[in-house]
């Protein structure tokens, strides 16, 4: 069993012993501790927090323990059901509510469940806030509220809706061309909530014939829920045999999407935030931002307009915090995960969805064309374990001072660039390891460029 308590929130896995894993008591633990930390944070008002789930088979269990667990606080609840993350961000300030709580494991698989923390904005909590809630977990300060003053619950299914009408009304979400465009769909929603959520979106886009593969949502996980090449074999076929134009995949709470090709070959997740900034960047010239880890291909596109690129530490926070300080028009990460700040400040699979199919509707090519039509990048990923007393940052420094004559990047780790080359070097917060992400244009050419640095390491060591 495993219980992980970060400053974004809780994750663990069902059952177990208390402590060791995500046991109903420390689900009411955790909730209590963001409940008094939002009190705390707001003493002059009645609180409200907005809380959605996935559909992962604990998601209704846990979603009663937060649920009444914030009750018992004496703060109300807008439980908005079977959600996404993107929707619970997007009702959070129109519900002018003082946080909320995704019910949510991402990508992880079934016997995972998770709280997810936000704030009064609709965005992940800062790390120093996290702190806060975690410090008032460990001392279990809670001041539970008496009768007369206990919360309510108001359940609102109505935020699927209201999140697709404002997607439709963004001013570069094209639904005309896309009605025109006639494009067939497949959906592989991994029989979570994206399963009701991506539907309804295409068919408000005027997308008419979908073929849903894997879109009830029962918790059931098909295959492996995050949207990587190895686990979307079905949904590579089902493309191929129905001979749609398009594949759509997004993992259990629709915050990272990928595409697959009308030949039934991979986009890829690098390039799902590529293509959606080509689009943007076109109409609205801007900044843009991803995370140390993900393909220079953005990089590039952005370079190529005369426009500002930024890189941020790994993380949303980071991300997001990174694209308010240079105004982005358009940011995310490598892993599927779309940021339109003209809609929210969060990865959005279903805004991604609808700048896509807009950008394709336009270009009027094929999905493979448009992949092609980026630069073409291969990212390595590797790691190298070392032993507990080895000084990690020491290596990390003495390799950054190796490479000081190239473009390094020192924010999160040591990002390397070396001509159209990248090595990405981090540490790992939980164990003795360094993470070795390396980018080139094959795979080999890639690989070859992680195993050099990782020989390095190890002379230095």
């Amino acid at each position: 069993m495993t219980l992980i308590k970060s400053i974004s929130g809780i994750r663990g896995t069902i059952g177990g012993n208390v402590g060791e894993g995500l046991t109903p008591l420390d689900a009411v633990k955790f909730s209590a501790a963001y409940g008094t930390w939002l009190k705390n944070r707001n003493t002059s008002k009645k609180v409200k927090v907005v809380i959605g789930r996935d559909a992962r088979l604990s998601g209704e269990m846990i979603s009663q323990l937060v649920c009444q667990t914030l009750v018992g606080l004496g703060i109300d609840v807008v439980d908005l059901g079977l959600s996404t993350t993107p929707t619970v961000e997007v009702a959070v300030p129109l519900e002018n509510a003082a946080g909320g709580i995704i019910l949510t494991a991402s990508h992880n698989p079934k016997q995972w469940n998770a709280l997810k923390l936000l704030n009064e904005k609709g965005e992940f909590i800062s790390a120093a806030d996290g702190a806060s809630v975690l410090e008032i977990a460990e001392l279990e300060s809670f001041d539970f509220a008496e009768v007369d003053h206990l919360g309510r619950v108001k359940k609102d299914e109505s935020y699927m809706q209201k999140h697709i009408d404002l997607i439709l009304n963004l001013p570069l979400v094209d639904s005309a061309a896309i009605r025109s465009a006639n494009f067939h769909v497949v959906v592989d929603a991994v029989n979570s909530s994206g399963g009701i959520f991506v539907p309804a979106l295409l068919k408000s886009l005027g997308v008419s014939k979908i073929t849903e593969l894997y879109c009830d949502p029962t918790g059931h996980f098909p295959h492996n829920p995050e949207p990587l090449p190895e686990h979307l074999t079905d949904l590579s076929e089902k493309i191929t045999i129905v001979k749609a134009d398009i594949g759509i995949t997004v993992d259990p709470d629709v915050d990272r999407l990928a595409i697959v090709c009308e030949d039934g070959s991979m986009f890829g997740e690098e390039y799902t935030l590529v293509a959606v900034s080509d689009y943007v960047l076109t109409h609205t010239p801007g900044p843009t931002v991803s995370n140390l880890s993900s393909t220079r291909a953005l990089r590039d596109i952005t370079e190529s307009r005369g426009l500002q690129y930024a890189a941020s530490a790994v993380g949303e926070v980071n991300v997001v915090n990174k694209m308010k300080e240079i105004g982005a028009v358009i940011g995310g990460e490598g892993n599927g995960g779309v940021i339109y700040p003209e809609l929210h400040f969060g990865r959005d699979s279903l805004v991604g969805i609808a700048l896509f199919l807009s950008h394709l509707a336009h270009k009027k090519m094929k999905v493979s064309s448009l992949r092609d039509s980026y630069p073409s990048y291969v990212i390595s990923k590797n790691k190298i374990e070392l032993t507990p007393e080895i000084n990690v940052d020491l290596i990390l420094e003495k390799i950054a001072a190796k490479y000081a004559s190239e473009e390094v990047d020192t924010t999160d780790g040591v990002k390397i660039y070396i001509g159209k080359e990248w090595v990405h070097l981090r540490k790992s917060n939980t164990e003795p390891i360094i993470r070795i992400y390396s980018e080139s244009s094959t795979d080999k050419s890639a690989n070859d460029f992680a195993m050099k640095i990782i020989q390095e390491i190890r002379s230095l060591i």
